[in-house]
């Protein structure tokens, strides 16, 4: 079972990790009828932390969600932050940059997502992309892109600082598992439309991707802002781990509830009865 102070799927922040050794299908011996019980247990409780986070207004956290095309970064979403309250909830996706966008340096539009205290946020893709997709695409070289992860580095330590905790997913799915999920996606009307013939044409990058992820993952796993690679060929084991990482996250945080800045209603209703 996955229980509390497992590390599971904690990304080394060294040079050792390696995507071909990590497992895409681990589910920790668990089954899904049980998986399920448990994420609706995780998802309950997500919820009762975010109320007492909103309350306390003393920090925020950042969810960073990041995976190959089919991965699973909607579904998660929808199935782990179901329960979350929309007034202190916030989902950002960033993909090309728009015109004005590209004017600035690359963090400025990331920056003005952060979430605000008291609120968790979710970046389903995020400012990662500018070192991935434009690496592979050859819009920038190593060089470059190891300059953006220092920055993305100092951001996060400033963010941390700040209290805004950050947690970071890479869904981790096989090149089989997205063939499969894009035919599914192909023979069902609902989800059709998602298809685009770039995602073929991203699928031959495979190789590519998975290199730039290792690397971007190896440069900026760190204390205050780790990722996670998530085995992800299961989804009801996907959204398991994430859920319980957020919830010991939150728990970690010992938030407390503010105390009333009003006096008892006894104290008032006293004042009231002498003026």
């Amino acid at each position: 079972m996955m229980g509390k102070g497992q590390k599971g799927a904690l990304a080394p922040a060294d040079d050792e990790l390696s995507l071909k050794k990590v497992s895409t299908s681990d589910t920790q011996g668990l089954d899904e009828e049980a998986a399920k019980e448990l994420l609706k247990k995780d998802v309950e409780r997500l919820a009762e932390l975010h109320d007492l986070l909103y309350a306390s207004r003393s920090h925020a956290l950042l969810v960073v969600l990041q995976g190959m095309d089919t991965s699973g970064k909607d579904g998660t979403v929808r199935h782990v932050l179901q329960g979350l309250s929309p007034q202190g909830t916030s989902v950002h996706s960033f993909k090309q940059p728009t015109a004005e966008e590209l004017q600035h340096d690359f963090l400025w539009r990331v920056h003005k997502a952060v979430p605000e205290l008291g609120t968790i946020g979710i970046f389903n893709r995020s400012h990662y992309e500018d070192v991935l997709v434009t690496r592979v695409h050859g819009l920038i070289g190593s060089g470059r892109a190891h300059e953006r992860m220092r920055a993305i580095r100092q951001f996060e330590r400033h963010l941390a600082a700040e209290g805004v905790v950050v947690r970071k997913f890479f869904l981790h799915i096989s090149e089989e598992e997205q063939a499969q999920r894009i035919e599914e996606r192909l023979k069902d009307p609902r989800k059709r439309w998602k298809y685009s013939s770039s995602d073929l044409k991203e699928r031959q990058r495979w190789n590519d991707y998975q290199t730039a992820y290792e690397d971007a993952i190896r440069r900026t796993s760190t204390g205050h802002s780790p990722w996670y690679v998530v085995p992800s060929d299961h989804k009801w084991y996907r959204n398991l781990a994430v859920a319980r990482v957020l919830v010991e996250t939150l728990e970690d945080l010992d938030l407390k509830w503010p105390e009333p800045e009003v006096p008892s209603l006894r104290t008032v209703e006293k004042e009231l009865e002498n003026s």
